[in-house]
């Protein structure tokens, strides 16, 4: 079983976000606490001022190798086996921790566990609109149980987009190979790594509840990557790992118009 103890949100910083102090925010008023961290490979006053004003432990990445680089450093950071990557510029609703213990208590070998999730546009809160809808529609063979065990059904909700939203997501790093994502895509190293972890022995928790916010503006670094076409070119490479290449062509042409919902 599963305690808080067991738990760590490695936030990941970079650059001045004027967003980090109401993620941390978000993470300290937790019903349930867990351990917190962050890591920065680009360490500058904001960073170190919002990790000291909270007692926040601070690492530095000597390295700037990109996302994955960072990401993977940020994971093994915590010294807990569960380990979700917060990522600056989103928020966690309350009862995040406290759910995403229950849900991967109640499996037997948790890979991972995610949630849903909204969007936040421009300060406000928004729960509904078509690229969420799509995403959920994606997850409803799991959504009634909540669990994906049979490599079958995890890689059935990956088939036809990135259905699972990467800040929502907490590593059993103990059940996972460390480090958990490659360096081999900017923008799908998320989408990249479920598909890798969908082969292995063990099950994909998921919780229907709205449980954090993930951040849209013309700053992230998802708005750039779909301006240059990386986005695109990258969706297509995944979906060609579940279909023939035609027909990941096809897929490809109707989901890249999703990608215009990413415009603040």
């Amino acid at each position: 079983m599963f305690s808080s103890a067991d738990h760590t949100f490695a936030i990941c910083a970079y650059g001045e976000s004027p967003y980090l102090s109401e993620c941390v925010r978000s993470l300290k008023t937790q019903t349930i606490g867990t351990n917190i961290v962050m890591a920065t490979s680009t360490p500058n006053n904001l960073i170190e001022n919002v990790a000291r004003d909270n007692d926040i432990p601070l690492f530095i990445n000597p390295q700037k190798l990109g996302i994955a680089s960072d990401w993977n450093f940020a994971a093994n950071c915590a010294s807990t086996p569960l380990v979700t990557i917060a990522h600056q510029d989103d928020t966690y609703e309350p009862t995040y921790a406290e759910k995403m213990l229950a849900g991967m208590n109640r499996t037997t070998r948790p890979l991972i566990f995610f949630t849903n999730y909204g969007e936040l546009r421009h300060g406000v809160k928004v729960d509904n609109h078509r690229l969420l809808t799509i995403k959920r529609i994606l997850l409803l063979p799991i959504s009634r149980s909540g669990v994906a065990s049979s490599v079958r059904k995890k890689r059935g909700i990956l088939s036809k987009g990135s259905s699972i939203c990467c800040p929502s997501v907490t590593l059993n790093m103990n059940a996972l190979p460390n480090p958990p994502f490659s360096t081999g895509m900017k923008s799908n190293l998320d989408w990249d790594a479920w598909e890798r972890f969908s082969h292995l022995d063990g099950q994909f928790v998921y919780d229907k509840t709205i449980l954090m916010y993930h951040r849209i503006h013309q700053d992230s670094e998802t708005s750039a990557l779909i301006r240059d076409n990386t986005r695109t070119q990258e969706d297509f490479e995944m979906l060609a790992r579940f279909w023939p290449r035609p027909i990941a062509w096809i897929i490809n042409k109707a989901y890249s118009k999703g990608q215009v919902s990413n415009n603040a």
